[in-house]
C-alpha cells in the first residue's frame, strides 16, 4: 500500500493548507468522472483515504507512528464503529445562498468538492442514506460555463441569485444547502469540448501547408497567432497549453488543440495548374 504522503505528493512536514491543496489537485486529476483511465477509480479512492487520514491531526499522528496498521482491522482503528476507518460524516455549509462563498475556507469540507461539481458522494460517508433533495435545472451558454456567471433563478417561488463558477460542464451538479442545481450547457458553434480541453478545426490553404507561415486562431481569451510549419499534413494537432477551460475553483486550466484541415480548391486557373504540375515533377 502506497505511503499516504507519497499519494498526495507532499512531504511529512507538509502543513494542513499544503495537504488540502495537494488533495484538491490530485482529486481533480483522478476523479473517475473526469479521468477515464482504468486505474482512475482505485487511484481516486487512495487519494481520499490519504486525505481523510492526513487532514485529521489525531489520525495523522497515529499514522506517523504506526503507519497503515493504525487504520486496519488488526491495528489501532479496529475497535472503531464501522470497522477500519470508523464513521465519517461530512456536510457542506454555504454562506447565504452562494454555495461558493466559503469555498477554500472555513465551513467547506474538501470531500464535498466533487459532490458539488460532479454529483460524487464520498466513499467514506458514514451515513448510508440521505434525505431526498429538491433538484432544479438551469441552461447556460458555452461562454457562461467557461467564464462563470451570476444568474437569478426562481426556487420555491422565490428569486435567488446564484454564482456558477468558471469551468462548469454540461451535466454537472452544484449542491446548495437545501437543493441541487443541474447544469445544462449549450454547445458552441465551432469549439468542441472534452473535459477542460477544447478542440477547434482550422482550415489552411494548400500553399500554406507546403510553405509554412503564420495564422491567427481564436481562443477563449481572444485570438492568438501560431506558426504553421512547412510540410504540414491534414489532421496535424497543435497544442496551445493552458488555453483551455479553467477547472472549477482552481487556477489550473485545460489546453486548446488546433486541428489543421487543408483546403483543396475544386477549380484552379491555368497559372496555378501549371505551378502545381511543376511541383508534382519536383516531388
Amino acid at each position: 500500500m502506497a505511503d499516504y504522503y507519497e499519494t498526495l505528493g507532499v512531504s511529512k512536514s507538509a502543513t494542513e493548507a499544503e495537504i488540502k491543496s495537494a488533495y484538491r489537485k490530485q482529486a481533480l486529476q483522478w476523479h473517475p468522472d473526469r479521468n477515464k483511465s482504468p486505474e482512475a477509480h482505485e487511484k481516486f479512492k487512495e487519494i481520499n483515504k490519504a486525505y481523510e487520514t492526513l487532514s485529521d491531526p489525531k489520525k495523522r499522528e497515529a499514522y506517523n507512528q504506526f503507519g497503515h496498521d493504525a487504520y486496519t482491522r488488526s491495528g489501532g482503528g479496529a475497535n472503531q464503529p464501522g470497522g477500519g476507518y470508523g464513521p465519517f460524516s461530512y456536510t457542506y455549509t454555504s454562506q447565504g445562498d452562494n454555495p461558493f462563498g466559503g469555498f477554500g475556507g472555513e465551513g467547506v469540507d474538501p470531500f464535498e468538492v466533487f459532490e458539488q461539481f460532479f454529483g460524487f458522494r464520498s466513499p467514506f460517508g458514514g451515513q448510508q442514506q440521505r434525505a431526498r433533495r429538491a433538484a432544479y435545472q438551469i441552461q447556460i451558454s458555452f461562454d457562461e460555463a467557461v467564464h462563470g456567471v451570476e444568474k437569478e433563478v426562481k426556487i420555491d417561488g422565490k428569486n435567488k441569485k446564484i454564482k456558477i463558477p468558471a469551468g462548469i460542464d454540461d451535466g454537472m451538479r452544484i449542491r446548495f444547502t437545501d437543493f441541487d442545481l443541474m447544469i445544462s450547457v449549450q454547445p458552441h458553434s465551432f469549439y468542441k469540448r472534452e473535459g477542460q480541453n477544447i478542440i477547434i478545426e482550422k482550415e489552411i490553404s494548400y500553399s500554406l501547408a507546403v510553405l509554412g507561415g503564420v495564422i491567427e486562431v481564436p481562443t477563449i481569451d481572444g485570438p492568438v497567432q501560431i506558426r504553421v510549419h512547412s510540410g504540414t499534413k491534414a489532421g496535424t494537432h497543435v497544442r496551445l497549453r493552458g488555453k483551455g477551460i479553467p477547472y472549477p475553483q482552481s487556477s489550473q486550466r485545460g489546453d486548446e488543440y488546433v486541428v489543421y484541415q487543408i483546403h483543396i480548391p475544386q477549380k484552379v486557373n491555368a497559372k496555378t495548374k501549371k505551378l502545381l504540375e511543376e511541383l508534382q515533377k519536383e516531388t
